[in-house]
């Protein structure tokens, strides 16, 4: 692993880091980290946001040396052609300085040599501590970027089907009831799936009824969650939403049969036809007015049920909601602010993509009123934990995340750790 720069005839330095002259070795643990090039994508992500055009790139895999800059990227950044041609497959992180401020450049510089300094095992002097600090805390959050409230309107005015993922505890069914109260002025209704959901319960179909007959019981049509949100939403114009907490619980290819049609943002009204006349006002077909919004939200740890077709996929738009730093430093202790940023790096670091998305979210860190969060730390967050070690969700780092678990029962009974 080595820091470069590579002069150019017109154009600034390019900056970036390769794999040096004697291959991986010795540095195979740095480079095959999962968290090296997770750090290095979120640095070029930061500051392509940050200047709005494309001047950072990075490799998802900084081994592949079978792998050279894309086509895309020279054709971006022609002046470095000379360095793509003679070093394409060994860099797997870069950065162009062309129309940047002298400030932006050195900023740029600071946050890849941090990386690079960092992997080495090298702690900053401490009169730059707060520079390396603040650098850190600008790109990182580009590993778990946030969701804000407008956004997820935006996203159901434009796709009218969403569902909100992420880990367990970063409020995604919180986020949806205040949406539900504040953005639709309560408008709408709320459901939870499980594995027994079915068809009937959520669409509709023959359900028993009693009667004054010999047997005391027949079947008649009754309305499901869905013909009864779309009849709601048709009473306005207003906005409607349907949440359904807990999606992915359902076998959803079997619970939304047929009505999968009718979930397409962006063409005209469809109509399906029904197998039972269920009466006013729809009978024995369906359309979901316009004005009818449906939000998922789903848990990523959940994995006792299957993946969702790829039909589901296509007709949702899928965004997820990530464990936030900054609600921790905001509402946690000392201790828990402590605690999330440990567990936070041992997922960055080692984590597969996969295991990533199970980083547990903020509020198994936030203290409650008078105390430092240990409580909270030993009895929701550990047991997750020793979850995710039985099921094998953390296969590849359990020797870090049961050192964790070791330091997290240290500080019982030690208010400063």
């Amino acid at each position: 692993m080595s820091f470069v720069i590579f002069p150019a005839k017109d154009a600034p330095s390019l900056i970036g880091l390769v794999v040096g002259t004697q291959g991986l070795s010795p540095d195979e643990q740095i480079l095959g980290r999962p968290g090296h090039a997770r750090r290095a994508l979120a640095i070029a992500r930061w500051l392509n946001k940050r200047h709005g055009r494309q001047l950072a790139w990075a490799k998802h895999d900084p081994t592949r040396l079978d792998i050279e800059v894309p086509a895309g990227i020279r054709t971006d950044f022609p002046a470095y052609s000379a360095a793509f041609k003679k070093y394409g497959n060994v860099i797997y992180c870069l950065a162009s300085p062309q129309g940047l401020e002298p400030d932006d450049i050195e900023e740029a510089c600071a946050a890849v040599l941090d990386l690079f300094f960092r992997e080495r095992g090298f702690e900053p002097l401490k009169a730059f501590e707060s520079q390396a600090h603040a650098i850190q805390s600008q790109y990182l959050p580009e590993l778990t970027p946030s969701l804000t409230e407008q956004e997820l309107v935006k996203h159901l005015e434009r796709r009218r089907f969403v569902v909100v993922e992420g880990p367990p505890g970063t409020g995604k069914t919180r986020a949806a009831e205040r949406l539900l109260a504040n953005q639709y002025g309560g408008n709408g209704m709320t459901v939870q799936f499980h594995p027994n959901t079915t068809y009937e319960s959520f669409i509709g179909g023959l359900a028993p009824v009693t009667t004054s007959e010999q047997l005391g019981m027949r079947f008649a049509p009754k309305q499901g969650v869905l013909m009864e949100a779309s009849a709601r939403a048709s009473q306005s114009d207003r906005p409607f939403l349907l949440h359904i907490d807990e999606i992915n619980r359902a076998d959803l290819a079997k619970v939304l049969g047929e009505a999968i049609f009718l979930m397409e943002p962006n063409v005209p009204e469809r109509t399906i036809e029904l197998a039972h006349d269920s009466g006013e006002p729809h009978g024995n077909s369906l359309q979901l007015p316009p004005n009818l919004h449906i939000l998922g939200t789903m848990n990523s740890a959940d994995r006792s049920t299957a993946i969702l077709d790829v039909a589901i996929r296509r007709r949702f738009a899928f965004v997820k909601l990530w464990p936030q730093e900054d609600v921790v430093r905001e509402h946690g202790s000392e201790l828990t602010q402590k605690a999330f940023r440990r567990l936070f790096d041992i997922f960055v670091d080692h984590a597969s993509d996969e295991a990533f998305d199970l980083m547990p979210g903020h509020s198994y860190f936030l203290a409650q009123q008078g105390g430092d969060g240990r409580e909270q730390l030993l009895t929701s967050l550990a047991p997750l934990l020793e979850e995710y070690l039985a099921q094998g969700y953390v296969a590849g780092f359990t020797e870090d995340i049961r050192a964790y678990l070791q330091w997290l029962e240290s500080t019982q009974g030690s208010e400063k750790i």
